[in-house]
């Protein structure tokens, strides 16, 4: 079982990651964490009214209804219509189970006139509930906003620490690093390291550790980067990449020696690895040179099941270097793969477009020979030049 769900993984990978090539879409939000959703407060900020309510009672349903759930209200925290007001009821269509005093979040959207149309109560306590109508509003800067929520992750109601770890997956990352010096340094090597930490949550932590982290806080990250594993491990690139942005050229080192050099490295580890390179060299602010992170990739080239993201790395970073290794590997007996061939001619007609580096009226020489190159492609496998020409597009 563990291998079918190592490949899986893998599969998934290899399909998201194909997908992320073919449509180039700006990193928006955190980019090691997982999907973000829709946060409370951004629901509390799209709603006209909001009230704490209490059960009160419920209606069971019976054959040709829902039931009916009736709740008093607590407490206002925001109405558009004066008929809203503490120890008044409202009755919500379909039965709730519950006991009397059981509190919850309301929001309502403004119909005609005085209508609110409520949505469905939300289970709260008082510390959630002060929580959501505390916080900033989704208009609020960045780091007011950001700020608020670091308090929270961790928090002891689950709830509340996940929604806040969603506000931090939907942040930029440059919303993010101004606040390294206010992150919880000891709480971030103790989340990393607990088991009884969603794994989901992983890529972050490493992320925000090695925005300011230490030596020590480097060994740690290094020793879980380097465990033995045949597992897929959720998070691991944000650990990698935070180990890189703590470490540099020196940890890279580690992470070529440990992720990238060896075929025998699990899939997915590798594939992690890739995607903090991809980070440093979108967001590492020339922590690691750009030089230095294209040989890091070129070394996965090595890598057959790779190849082609490999590739298509290179040809958007600019890296023109490989033209001849890649005409070696067109067909070759592991790389006669059709995605591979596609990648290897994608990169030569954009190697032929990158002409701003001439300044003058001869063209690059990398553009005459990859010219050069892609015909004599045309030459050997004229129909799969033709398709991906017919096809061809690269940011």
């Amino acid at each position: 079982m563990r291998f079918f769900r190592t490949l899986l993984c893998a599969s998934f990978l290899i399909l998201s990651s194909a997908l992320a090539l073919l449509i180039p879409v700006p990193v928006q939000a955190c980019p090691f964490c997982s999907a973000p959703s829709l946060t409370l407060s951004e629901q509390y900020a799209k709603a006209d009214a909001a009230v704490l309510v209490k059960w009160v009672s419920g209606e069971m349903p019976a054959k040709d209804r829902l039931g009916t759930t009736t709740y008093e209200i607590v407490q206002v925290a925001r109405t558009p219509v004066k008929s809203v007001e503490a120890g008044k009821k409202i009755t919500l269509d379909r039965y709730r189970a519950g006991k009397k005093g059981d509190l919850a979040l309301v929001l309502g959207s403004r119909t005609k006139g005085d209508s609110l149309d409520w949505g469905s109560p939300l289970e709260v306590n008082a510390d959630s509930y002060n929580y959501i109508v505390e916080a900033p509003s989704p208009e609020s800067k960045a780091a007011e906003r950001m700020a608020y929520y670091l308090k929270f992750l961790e928090y002891h109601d689950r709830m509340v620490a996940e929604d806040a770890y969603a506000e931090f997956a939907n942040a930029p990352y440059k919303d993010i690093v101004p606040l390294a010096a206010k992150f919880p340094r000891e709480a971030l090597r103790k989340w990393l390291t607990s088991p009884d930490v969603p794994a989901t949550r992983t890529g972050l932590y490493g992320l925000m550790l090695g925005l300011c982290g230490n030596d020590d806080d480097a060994a740690l990250m290094q020793a879980k980067i380097t465990e033995s594993t045949q597992d897929f491990r959720l998070g691991i690139e944000g650990v990698i990449g935070g180990y890189l942005l703590l470490t540099g050229d020196k940890g890279l080192d580690v992470i070529e020696r440990t992720k990238l050099q060896g075929k025998d490295v699990l899939f997915s580890e590798t594939y992690a690895a890739m995607q903090a390179l991809r980070f440093l060299w979108t967001y590492g602010n020339g922590r690691i040179p750009g030089e230095r992170l294209k040989a890091s990739m070129r070394l996965l080239l090595d890598r057959p099941e790779v190849a082609d993201l490999v590739i298509a790395d290179l040809a958007r970073w600019k890296d023109w270097s490989i033209q001849k290794r890649l005409m070696e590997l067109y067909g070759a007996e592991e790389y006669n793969i059709p995605s591979i061939k596609r990648a290897i001619i994608r990169y030569l007609i954009a190697s032929t477009k990158d002409t701003a580096a001439g300044g003058g009226d001869e063209p690059p020489r990398h553009v005459t020979e990859a010219t050069r190159l892609l015909e004599e492609l045309r030459d050997r496998d004229a129909k799969m030049v033709n398709e991906v020409e017919r096809y061809f597009f690269l940011q």
